[in-house]
């Protein structure tokens, strides 16, 4: 077995996953998860767990060290420094590291460590690119609510259901955007977790079979609104953008320019007056 075809170990996923991977490695990983459901399925349960434990335990990161604990930490470190600390001493610093490595430990998880809070672009924006690699590659469950199912008739129903159904979980308004005039008919769509709450996944596919995904998540209060930003990041190309009280991620692998097409479209259909249909 080449190089190439070998399982990239955890650490390599891992890191992979806190967006830290880059060039021929990206593209490694990327196309292993594509290839290898159930190691992308490993991947998404690190990424729920991760993303679980950012929404208990983030707003503890911001609370100051009691002050008893930290009194009882360094008390013996100025006057006394250099002398060796009492058992006392040394079991109060213990409980105290304790305490807060207990914190920061339930933050990390298989070394990955804690993403900034809402707010900034890198935390939101790398669970789209993990969302989509993780959910792409599936076969038979790529999306919770299929909306490609039934007649005409029952597909517009299901398109409505999901409609509602996630701007009932995320409280912003989300649309099932009309992707055909640039090739891409809705898969359906899921709901996902985010830092503060729950955010969203649409998912489009063509004719070849190519699928793109859209993240939709509430905007943090601190998010002000922003034009399109890309990245690349290997095969994936993606466009991300703050409007209004949403979020949006569009990732897939396409051209730069292809990717550009879909997010005005799908910009234009958002800023559309409410109770305009999608299609």
């Amino acid at each position: 077995m080449n190089a190439a075809a070998q399982r990239p170990d955890d650490a390599l996923l891992s890191a992979w996953l806190d967006g830290e991977v880059e060039g021929a490695d990206c593209a490694r990983v990327q196309a292993w998860l594509q290839e290898h459901p159930e190691d992308a399925a490993l991947v998404r349960l690190w990424a729920a767990d991760r993303d679980a434990l950012r929404a208990r335990f983030s707003p503890t990161l911001d609370e100051p060290i009691p002050e008893r604990l930290t009194q009882a930490v360094w008390r013996r470190g100025g006057a006394r420094r250099g002398l060796a600390w009492s058992g006392w001493g040394q079991a109060v610093a213990a409980v105290a590291l304790l305490a807060i490595g207990a914190v920061i430990g339930a933050l990390w998880r298989g070394g990955t460590a804690l993403e900034p809070v809402a707010g900034n672009g890198q935390s939101w924006t790398q669970r789209a690119a993990v969302a989509h690699a993780v959910y792409a590659p599936e076969v038979r469950h790529p999306v919770e609510v299929n909306v490609r199912e039934g007649d005409a008739a029952q597909q517009r129903e299901q398109e409505a259901h999901l409609s509602r159904w996630l701007t009932r979980r995320l409280s912003v308004p989300v649309k099932c955007f009309d992707l055909r005039e640039q090739g891409f008919e809705l898969v359906g769509g899921r709901l996902l977790p985010d830092a503060g709450g729950p955010s969203a996944q649409l998912m489009y596919q063509d004719a070849m079979g190519m699928r793109v995904t859209v993240y939709l998540r509430k905007a943090a209060e601190q998010d002000a609104p922003a034009a399109f930003s890309y990245e690349r990041r290997g095969d994936l190309g993606m466009f991300y953008w703050v409007e209004g009280r949403s979020g949006f991620a569009l990732v897939g692998p396409l051209s730069r320019e292809r990717l550009l097409a879909l997010a005005q479209a799908i910009a234009r259909q958002d800023q559309a007056p409410a109770g305009t249909p999608a299609r």
